[in-house]
């Protein structure tokens, strides 16, 4: 199912407002791996913003906030890029 780009991710009645629609489409490749790669560059940003400090004296870090600053990219990016290939499914 990971990868997989079908156009069976939409509800049955084709509105794309299926409770599983949006997870189905946000692990399609063409929307997974872009989100990823944001996720990687913009959670690293917020790591050196937020955490420099610490890097740089070697002091340990809070890993759930480092790992908090990749998913959270990740989240925004894959679910705005689903809600938009939902909505061009649909014809809005």
């Amino acid at each position: 199912m990971l990868f997989k780009q079908s156009k069976s991710a939409l509800g049955p009645d084709g509105s794309g407002k299926s409770f599983t629609a949006l997870p189905r489409l946000i692990l399609q490749r063409k929307i997974f791996v872009p989100a990823f790669k944001v996720a990687l560059v913009v959670g690293t940003v917020l790591n050196v913003i937020n955490n420099g400090e610490q890097l740089w004296i070697h002091h340990t870090l809070n890993l759930w906030n480092a790992a908090l600053n990749y998913v959270v990219p990740f989240c925004v990016s894959s679910y705005s890029a689903a809600r938009h290939e939902a909505r061009s499914l649909r014809g809005d």
